[in-house]
């Protein structure tokens, strides 16, 4: 009997997609906005940290990028959705990588964030059903 792939690709109602979203989110955190910068409301998280490694720093944040994008595929989310968080990852690494000027440009691009949120948003879209369906 064929595998049923609807066990994967359910709705946020569902308990994997659920635990799935709040992984990501803590992913998210750790690597985004886990500290602050006391006196400002500047927060910043691994991938600043990491990021200042010359040479590799910004290409082992593609790491966690992926896992996340491997979480929005398991989910089948949108394509559209799927492209906008690849080009998140892409802007963080291509800019991120540029010395100096991409030290700071990660503390305030904050890709696993919006990429989180547009997971987020993609199976949020999948649990409630469409507000466009009215009778004539």
């Amino acid at each position: 009997m064929p595998a049923d792939r609807t066990a994967s690709a359910t709705p946020l109602h569902n308990t994997n997609a659920a635990a799935d979203l709040a992984r990501v989110q803590r992913i998210a955190r750790l690597f985004d906005t886990r500290y602050g910068l006391p006196g400002t409301r500047l927060r910043f998280g691994l991938d600043s940290v990491i990021g200042l490694i010359p040479g590799i720093g910004d290409i082992a944040m593609l790491i966690p990028s992926a896992y996340i994008i491997a979480i929005a595929l398991r989910h089948d989310v949108p394509k559209a959705t799927l492209l906008k968080m690849i080009g998140n990852a892409a802007i963080d690494t291509g800019v991120g990588s540029i010395p100096v000027l991409g030290d700071i440009f990660d503390l305030f691009f904050k890709s696993h964030r919006r990429n989180a949120d547009l997971l987020a948003a993609a199976l949020q879209g999948k649990a409630t059903p469409s507000a466009t369906r009215s009778a004539p």
